[in-house]
């Protein structure tokens, strides 16, 4: 039975959830909280962002559903057995893939984009020892 007293053991005063609060500006102290969790709170910096990140894919099926409307069911299955087909070009596992025949197949091959002013071999910071790299592919390694 309780009159109300006070319990005789000790509590903590402060509750269990502890918070940190947000720096100046309503932005997380990265030096606290970390930086991959402060980056999953952030979100979009801007509404048009989202958009942009998936706008291959996008701009793909905006394609595939115009090529099936124009010309039927088959000519978006065939350009997605191509492009299947051409993912699957082997080349040994130390030589990048320059992904030509994609490029070609979807159109691309006209267009300068920042993948390919950005992404030369000479900049890329890859080093490997090729025998090393066809040992693990086969699974001797």
């Amino acid at each position: 039975m309780s009159f109300g007293l006070p319990s005789v053991k000790p509590k903590p005063s402060a509750a269990d959830i502890i918070s940190i609060p947000d720096d100046t500006h309503g932005v997380p102290n990265a030096l606290v909280s970390g930086l991959s969790s402060t980056r999953a709170n952030l979100g979009f910096s801007h509404p048009l962002q989202a958009s942009e990140q998936n706008y291959v894919q996008n701009k793909l099926r905006m394609d595939m559903v115009m090529l099936r409307n124009t010309q039927g069911l088959h000519a978006p299955m065939r350009l997605a057995m191509e492009l299947k087909a051409a993912d699957k070009v082997g080349r040994l596992p130390f030589l990048p893939s320059s992904g030509l025949m994609r490029d070609v197949i979807l159109g691309r091959d006209e267009e300068i984009g920042f993948e390919d002013i950005f992404n030369n071999a000479e900049f890329r910071e890859q080093m490997c020892q090729p025998h090393a790299m066809v040992e693990k592919s086969l699974g001797i390694l």
